[in-house]
C-alpha cells in the first residue's frame, strides 16, 4: 500500500490560499529577449540572460561543433574517465579571465556552493559567518558542516565584525556572502569586508553568480569591481546566467582547485558536463572578452529603465544592478502585477514567500542586453498601465 500522501494536498490548498503557488509559464523556443510563451508573444523580462548569449552564435556553434567531435555525453565522472580536454580548456579560459591561478567547474552554482562549502571548515571549532540574505544555495552548504554559525543583518560590517571578534579563538573562520544579491539587486561592500577578514585571518567565500558578466570590467565579477584579485579565498561564478550556457565556477588559487577537486564530493560525485557544454562555455568567455559592447549595452539599459520606473513612482527598492525589483508587499498584488504585465506580452515573474519575506514580495525584472529602445519603452508601458490599475504608483 502507498504511503500517505494526504499531507499533499493541504500544503497545496493552503500555498493556494496564501497566493503563493508556483506556476510558471512554459517557454516555446529560446530564451531570449522576443520569445513565445504559453502560445503568445512576449517580452522577457525574468530571465538570467543578461547577455543575450544564449543565442549568440559563436556559443551555440561551438556547442554543436563539439557535441559532434565528442559526442551527446562524457560517459563518467571527471574524477575517474571523464575530464576530457574540452572541460580543462573551459577552464583556463575562466582562469584567465578572472585573472586568477586556476578554476574548476561544478555542474551548477548550486552544486558548487553545497560541494565546496563543507569542504572548507572541520567541527566546532571553526565558525561559518554569513550575510542574513545569501542565496539558499550557500545556506544549504552550511547546513551540511557541524561548524559554529554566525549570521550578521543585511550588509551590516559592525555586526560582522563583533562576530569574529567573539569567535576569535575559533580554528577557521570562513565569511560567506553573496557578491550581487538575487532578489534586492544590491552590491556586498565586498572592499570593506575583506579588510575586515583580514584583520581577523578568516577566509572570504564570495557567491558572484549574479556578478558574473555583470560587475567589473568587461563582466569579470565583483573581485575585479572592488579590485581585490588575490585577496578573495574562494570566487563562485556562474555559467547559467549572464554567460548564458550552464555551469558553476570556482575561482581562485591552483591550491583551491586541488582542494576542490579531491573534496568536494558534488563535483566528485556528479558526471561531468556534456562536452558541448564545456565548449560553449569557453566560447561564451571568449565573446565576453572579444565583444564588451554587449556588457555596455546592458549598463545602458539598467540605468535608464529604473531611472523610469522611478519617475512613474514605482519602488525599486535599494537595487544598483541588472536586477531591479518592484516593491508590492502582498503576495496577492505582485501576482496581479505579473499577471497584467503578462496579458501585455512581457514575463516578468512574482517573487514571493519563501523566496522573499512574506510583506515583501515584489515583481522582480532583470535587464538584458539584447533589449532594444523600443522594447524597454513598451516593457514601461505596460508597468504604468498596470501600476496605476493596481494604485502602485
Amino acid at each position: 500500500m502507498a504511503g500517505d500522501l494526504s499531507w499533499m494536498e493541504s500544503r497545496y490548498l493552503e500555498l493556494k490560499d496564501e497566493s503563493l503557488l508556483w506556476e510558471p509559464p512554459t517557454l516555446e523556443g529560446a530564451n531570449q529577449v522576443h520569445c513565445t510563451m504559453d502560445g503568445k508573444p512576449t517580452i522577457m523580462l525574468s530571465a538570467n540572460n543578461y547577455l543575450n548569449l544564449t543565442t549568440h552564435p559563436k556559443v551555440v556553434e561551438a556547442m554543436i561543433a563539439a557535441t559532434r567531435k565528442y559526442g551527446a555525453g562524457s560517459g563518467s565522472v571527471r574524477a575517474i574517465a571523464g575530464t576530457m580536454d574540452i572541460h580543462l580548456e573551459a577552464e583556463r579560459k575562466v582562469a584567465e579571465f578572472k585573472e586568477v591561478e586556476a578554476s574548476l567547474i561544478y555542474s551548477a552554482g548550486y552544486t558548487a556552493n553545497v560541494g565546496l562549502i563543507p569542504s572548507l571548515v572541520k567541527g566546532k571549532d571553526d565558525v561559518i559567518i554569513s550575510d542574513a540574505l545569501n542565496h539558499g544555495s550557500i545556506i544549504d552548504g552550511v547546513r551540511l558542516t557541524k561548524a559554529q554559525r554566525g549570521v550578521f543583518p543585511h550588509n551590516d560590517m559592525g555586526a560582522l565584525e563583533d562576530i569574529l571578534q567573539s569567535h576569535s579563538d575559533a580554528d577557521r573562520k570562513l565569511i560567506i556572502v553573496d557578491g550581487v544579491f538575487s532578489m534586492d539587486g544590491d552590491v556586498c561592500p565586498l572592499d570593506e569586508l575583506t579588510s575586515i577578514a583580514e584583520e581577523h585571518n578568516a577566509m572570504v567565500f564570495v557567491d558572484d553568480c549574479h556578478g558574473e558578466g555583470v560587475l567589473g570590467r568587461d563582466g569579470r565579477g565583483i573581485v575585479d569591481h572592488f579590485g581585490l584579485q588575490g585577496r578573495v579565498d574562494f570566487e563562485i561564478g556562474s555559467f547559467s546566467k549572464a554567460l548564458g550556457v550552464q555551469g558553476g565556477i570556482v575561482a581562485g588559487k591552483e591550491i583551491v582547485r586541488t582542494h576542490a577537486l579531491n573534496h568536494s564530493r558534488s563535483w566528485l560525485l556528479s558526471g561531468s558536463q556534456p562536452p558541448g557544454v564545456a565548449a560553449a562555455q569557453k566560447a561564451a568567455i571568449e565573446v565576453l572578452m572579444e565583444e564588451p559592447e554587449h556588457h555596455a549595452r546592458l549598463w545602458q539599459n539598467t540605468e535608464y529603465f529604473r531611472k523610469e520606473l522611478q519617475n512613474m513612482g514605482f519602488d525599486t527598492g535599494v537595487s544598483t544592478t541588472p536586477i531591479i525589483p518592484v516593491m508590492c508587499g502582498q503576495s496577492s498584488i505582485a501576482k496581479e502585477l505579473s499577471s497584467a504585465l503578462m496579458d501585455d506580452g512581457v514575463m516578468a515573474g512574482a517573487i514571493v514567500f519563501p523566496m522573499v519575506s512574506r510583506d515583501k514580495a515584489r515583481v522582480r525584472t532583470q535587464m538584458s542586453a539584447g533589449l532594444s529602445s523600443n522594447d524597454i519603452d513598451t516593457v514601461l508601458r505596460a508597468f504604468e498601465k498596470a501600476g496605476k490599475a493596481l494604485k502602485l504608483i
